[in-house]
């Protein structure tokens, strides 16, 4: 799959597909490449770019609210998640956390338990190219925790973390990371709490806040429009 941009249009096309809107109809050549310049029959011309992380947010399917970039960083800035890494997640959701550290190189095992939700989840692990390295498994992963161990990082997003936080001396490897989201402080106490518990360190919470910047003839200020709080990252290592 690649995007073809026009101006401030984005279409997200496959080789041989054949687009049709007000700009004309578009058939995607079956050698298409990213830098290529395609045209409509009405003489509209696209440009053709490889899908890259932002992009996903953008262009996968949506099952709910996603992960926001920005808390992607956290996540990735946070744990050390690298090329070669083994991952554990829970929550799969869109798949946009799974997908962004399946493009970093990593083996992604990831849980969801809505079987409609993981459908799609796996559906945009093909789109963003990764689906060889990131396994959508439909179910509880609280179900298979005996089977799990040696994880270089485990990320959750489920409101049964704290009971995944408590088997985290199992599911990491010695120095692995810990990243859970929650959108409720309540449960984020749960998880410190559970992490305190088995002796996980470095713990600390994050309220996850961004605001844009307005710039106007009348000068430069925060944007009063828009949400800046997402939820709370809280981040945990194994000794």
């Amino acid at each position: 799959m690649y995007l073809f941009v026009h101006e401030d249009r984005e279409y997200l096309l496959a080789p041989g597909e054949r687009f049709e809107s007000d700009l004309g109809i578009l058939e995607v050549p079956e050698d298409v490449a990213p830098g290529d310049v395609v045209e409509t029959h009405l003489g509209t011309a696209f440009t053709v770019r490889r899908l890259r992380g932002p992009d996903l947010f953008a262009h996968l399917e949506r099952t709910g609210a996603p992960m926001m970039p920005r808390d992607v960083g956290l996540v990735v800035g946070k744990t050390g998640v690298a090329a070669g890494d083994r991952v554990l997640d829970a929550g799969t959701g869109t798949g946009i956390l799974s997908a962004y550290m399946g493009r970093m190189g990593t083996e992604v095992v990831t849980y969801e338990i809505d079987p409609d939700f993981a459908d799609v989840a796996r559906n945009n692990m093909e789109t963003a190219g990764v689906a060889n390295s990131v396994e959508v498994r439909t179910g509880d992963v609280t179900d298979d925790l005996d089977e799990l161990s040696g994880f270089d990082v485990v990320t959750l997003d489920t409101e049964d973390a704290p009971a995944v936080v408590e088997r985290t001396p199992t599911l990491l490897s010695r120095g692995g990371s810990l990243a859970v989201y929650s959108p409720f402080v309540e449960n984020t106490r749960e998880v410190v709490a559970a992490a305190r518990e088995v002796g996980l360190y470095g713990i600390e919470t994050l309220d996850t806040i961004q605001r844009e910047m307005d710039f106007d003839d009348r000068g430069s200020r925060p944007s009063t429009g828009g949400v800046g709080h997402t939820g709370y990252l809280t981040f945990a290592r194994r000794p």
